[in-house]
């Protein structure tokens, strides 16, 4: 007998998930994947593992790498994040400090992050990271600048910008105080 949340477990769900996400039955899995009906049943039932071989059928199906589909059934991550375990990178060049409240994890759509830029700061990005993204900024001191789909947007304390990022982005810090401010990601 597994334990309950097993690896095993999880995969199975996150099996079953991925087919229902997509509406098929499994008689329509069976056809795209080559897999038996009965076989998909029980894998997602979790009364059987899957083969490599199977779970390789699947992953192409599912248009995911193996790896991918085992990082999704990842053990939950933890709920508390202290903060002397976030992880702080800072660009001493522009002045720009990004602290990962909550860190991304494979398994959640959203994380938090804190940014502080000094006074005159600016930083650009090119393109989104993924288009379509979904972020908030409310700004904790100061004020700060934010250009998206060409228009800027001065965003002070306690204001609130809320977009999807699908191209270029720059944030400049106007002073004459650094701006903090906390930066909410949610992927599509």
């Amino acid at each position: 007998m597994r334990d309950e949340g097993s690896v095993d477990d999880r995969l199975a769900a996150r099996l079953g998930m991925l087919r229902t996400e997509r509406g098929w039955s499994l008689d329509e899995l069976a056809g795209r994947s080559g897999v038996s009906r009965s076989t998909l049943s029980r894998l997602e039932r979790g009364e059987l593992s899957p083969t490599t071989t199977v779970l390789g059928q699947l992953c192409t199906v599912y248009g995911r790498t193996m790896s991918r589909l085992l990082m999704e059934v990842e053990a939950e991550p933890p709920q508390l994040v202290p903060a002397g375990l976030q992880q702080v990178w800072r660009d001493e060049r522009t002045g720009f400090v990004r602290r990962s409240v909550s860190p991304p994890h494979a398994g959640l759509r959203a994380e938090l992050i804190e940014g502080t830029l000094d006074a005159g700061a600016v930083v650009s990005y090119e393109n989104a990271p993924v288009p379509g993204v979904e972020q908030h900024i409310w700004v904790l001191e100061g004020t700060v600048e934010i250009t998206v789909d060409g228009t800027v947007h001065t965003v002070r304390r306690g204001d609130c910008l809320r977009f999807r990022l699908r191209g270029p982005s720059n944030f400049h810090c106007p002073g004459p105080e650094r701006v903090r401010y906390a930066l909410i990601i949610v992927l599509p």
